[in-house]
């Protein structure tokens, strides 16, 4: 058992290794976010019978009708967030199966996540566990309203895609703060928002498929 265990182990990083060489070669030059990225395994957030594909850059299932993102979107967003400035206190909306979160723990001290589907929640929880990362905090939450007693933030990500940019959580970025998350219904592209003195500014950026962001809890 214990030398089925370490094959795996050294196929993962195999892996692990081709997944951020591919990243790379999308245009992802961040070292700091590819090391994030290389930093979790991500095979311990998806379903069993689906690890062996957990380092090709696709979205997989999770159930409960969510998935776990795309590892290229995941760096591509957070790239975005990153670049000139540190995260400091983050929010994510859309835990989903913790793996986000666990990449932006590398990157921050301070993560946030919530998540409206309670079982997913506790899945992230032991993921979470598993991986023995104890910086992100996880709430039972609508994410449209954000987590406003723990606001402001300097970065907010969000995983599934609004009609519209929630207000709830244009209120909860901090002064020089960052926000990044899908907008549209049938066409979706990635908004980045940076709050400005003089006002919020919207950058628009990839066009991407997310689930859409629902409100109220499960």
């Amino acid at each position: 058992m214990s030398g089925a265990v370490s094959g795996f182990g050294m196929t993962s990083q195999r892996t692990r290794t081709r997944m951020i060489e591919r990243l790379r070669e999308k245009g992802i030059v961040d070292e700091d976010v590819l090391a994030a990225i290389a930093a979790v395994p991500r095979h311990v957030f998806v379903e069993e019978a689906l690890a062996s594909r957990a380092y090709e850059d696709t979205a997989l299932p999770l159930g409960f009708a969510q998935t776990i993102s795309q590892p290229y979107v995941v760096a591509r967003m957070i790239e975005a967030l990153h670049v000139g400035r540190e995260l400091g206190k983050t929010l994510e909306i859309g835990a989903g199966c913790g793996y986000q979160a666990a990449v932006l723990a590398q990157l921050t001290d301070e993560v946030y996540a919530v998540e409206r589907i309670e079982p997913l929640l506790a899945k992230a929880r032991l993921n979470l566990r598993a991986i023995k990362e104890t910086k992100v905090r996880l709430k039972h939450a609508d994410g449209q309203l954000g987590l406003p007693e723990a606001a402001p933030f300097d970065t907010i990500i969000v995983a599934a895609a609004a009609l519209r940019v929630p207000p709830a959580l244009l209120r909860q970025l901090a002064p020089a703060g960052r926000m990044i998350l899908p907008v549209g219904g049938a066409t979706q592209y990635l908004a980045l928002i940076e709050r400005r003195a003089e006002g919020y500014l919207e950058t628009r950026l990839d066009a991407v498929r997310f689930v859409p962001l629902l409100s109220g809890v499960e």
